[in-house]
């Protein structure tokens, strides 16, 4: 079974919460990447999305986007992103989504790119500016590849949309849970548990909410209304203060753990 479906799967058995960590690949380079994915295993986080770095990374706000920049910087390309894969799965299960654009799978050819991101240990794909409604041939390579395609749900998402979009999923859907692009927010917002009850009602999937939660306890209050809750940029905050500190990996895996401890309850 696909490692997503099945870490949810236990999730549902044991009635408990998950954590979904985003951090952006190769920053501050892929072994400290390799490091801090063995150290979230540890830790109980339960998806790792890998932020493949882009130079125009247009869903994302100036963290992530700086943390893509970092990425570049030191080197990182996608087919080192899928070695490290290979390298964590060496020490580790831990399900593992890779955020990325559509143009460097176009680059490789999509079927191509799925192909190695499935040998590599890839268990899924967030790809952020493929809609759903070109996604056909796409969906069929995912299926055959054994990998979830990912998407995105907005507050802004029409409910006809969210009757497209829903069913089409695997593993789980990522609610983005404010208007905008990623970044660290003060407060968590009021319709979150309106929207996922109109997503549950288009498909029986797990339900991540993202977008702006910083700390344990908006992670505690956002996950009283979803499967699952997704922290990104104060991760990836953690990491650029951190660089190539010898810190870098217990600090922020002790952040990490926090969360862990909320989302749990």
């Amino acid at each position: 079974m696909n490692r997503i479906v099945q870490r949810f799967a236990d999730l549902r058995a044991r009635g408990s919460k998950g954590l979904v960590i985003y951090i952006g690949a190769g920053d501050p380079d892929l072994e400290a990447t390799r490091q801090l994915a063995i150290a979230f295993d540890r830790a109980g986080v339960d998806v790792l999305e890998l932020g493949v770095p882009f130079s125009d990374p247009l869903a994302d706000g100036i963290v992530n986007q700086l943390a893509a920049q970092r990425g570049l910087e030191s080197g990182t390309t996608p087919p080192k992103v899928l070695a490290t894969v290979g390298a964590i799965r060496r020490e580790s299960q831990i399900p593992l989504v890779l955020y990325i654009y559509h143009n460097l799978l176009h680059r490789v050819g999509v079927a191509e790119f799925i192909r190695q991101a499935a040998a590599a240990g890839v268990d899924g794909l967030l790809v952020l500016d493929l809609p759903p409604e070109e996604s056909d041939d796409y969906e069929a390579l995912m299926a055959e590849a054994g990998l979830c395609p990912i998407y995105l749900i907005a507050p802004t998402t029409p409910d006809e949309r969210i009757s497209l979009i829903a069913p089409r999923a695997r593993g789980f859907i990522y609610y983005v849970s404010r208007e905008g692009v990623t970044g660290m927010q003060s407060k968590v917002s009021s319709s979150i548990g309106e929207k996922t009850a109109k997503i549950r009602a288009h498909s029986p999937l797990p339900i991540a909410v993202g977008f702006g939660i910083s700390d344990a306890a908006q992670a505690r209050e956002v996950a009283q209304h979803a499967e699952a809750i997704v922290v990104g940029s104060a991760v990836v905050t953690r990491i650029a203060a951190l660089g190539h500190s010898p810190d870098l990996v217990p600090q922020v895996s002790a952040f990490v753990r926090g969360l862990v401890e909320a989302v749990r309850g």
